[in-house]
């Protein structure tokens, strides 16, 4: 069973910085992509961004240019860097992660979220 937990949200005036970190813990076979979700109040979850294990990454194309996502395998960890952030990034963000359990089968968990605020 794999546990995501984030931390790094916070309330920032537009055009600052925030960077969001997910540590992933428990057991497994295997930690494949993992990624960072946001759902803002009345709409429905969006993908933020992804990395595989390899480092391939995928950005929305709202948040390209502006957010960089990383990992670092040996601990577990995916970050997203956020600059130039704009009040409609206002949401609560969501780690995301897929693998194999040790049972070999697939599974895919998520964090609790945390909370991003971005003042005009």
């Amino acid at each position: 069973q794999v546990q995501l937990v984030e931390s790094g949200g916070g309330l920032v005036q537009a055009g600052g910085s925030l960077r969001l970190s997910c540590a992933a813990s428990g057991v497994a076979f295997s930690i494949n992509a993992m990624g960072w979700f946001r759902q803002a109040p009345g709409k429905q979850r969006e993908l933020v961004a992804t990395i595989s294990t390899g480092g391939t990454t995928n950005y929305a194309d709202s948040v390209k240019g502006r957010f960089t996502i990383s990992r670092d395998n040996a601990k577990n960890t995916v970050y997203l860097q956020m600059n130039s952030l704009k009040p409609e990034d206002t949401a609560v963000y969501y780690c995301n992660a897929d693998g194999l359990s040790i049972g070999r089968s697939y599974y895919r968990t998520w964090g609790q979220g945390t909370q991003v605020t971005v003042s005009s």
